[in-house]
């Protein structure tokens, strides 16, 4: 069974030194990815937060970055049509969207995921 799935980023995660990565890897995520985060203090000050914790636990790698080394500041920074790919992305490769579900990138107009 597949549980780590290669996507790429429409445009990309900038980081401080100006560099640009579109290329990472999300995990399935468990049971535990979602529930245990409705404990988490940030989550529970805003619920928006939630999506954020999620992703900082499923993205396993994010250019050179793995692992730790990706933390919710880092999707934080993210561009906001990279945070809406990475949302449908889980979504799809989690079988959490109803068949014909699908996105566009509101820059280029691509389908998203």
């Amino acid at each position: 069974m597949e549980t780590e799935f290669e996507f790429e980023l429409p445009c990309g995660y900038l980081t401080s030194d100006g560099s640009v990565y579109k290329d990472g890897v999300m995990r399935l995520a468990s049971a535990g990815d979602e529930v245990l985060l409705l404990e988490d203090p940030r989550v529970r000050g805003n619920r928006a937060y939630l999506v954020i914790l999620l992703l900082s636990r499923v993205v396993v790698r994010l250019g050179p970055l793995e692992g730790d080394a990706i933390t919710p500041e880092c999707i934080e920074r993210l561009f906001a049509a990279d945070l809406a790919f990475l949302q449908q992305f889980y979504r799809r490769i989690n079988g959490l969207e109803e068949e014909g579900d699908q996105r566009r990138c509101p820059h280029c107009g691509g389908e998203l995921g």
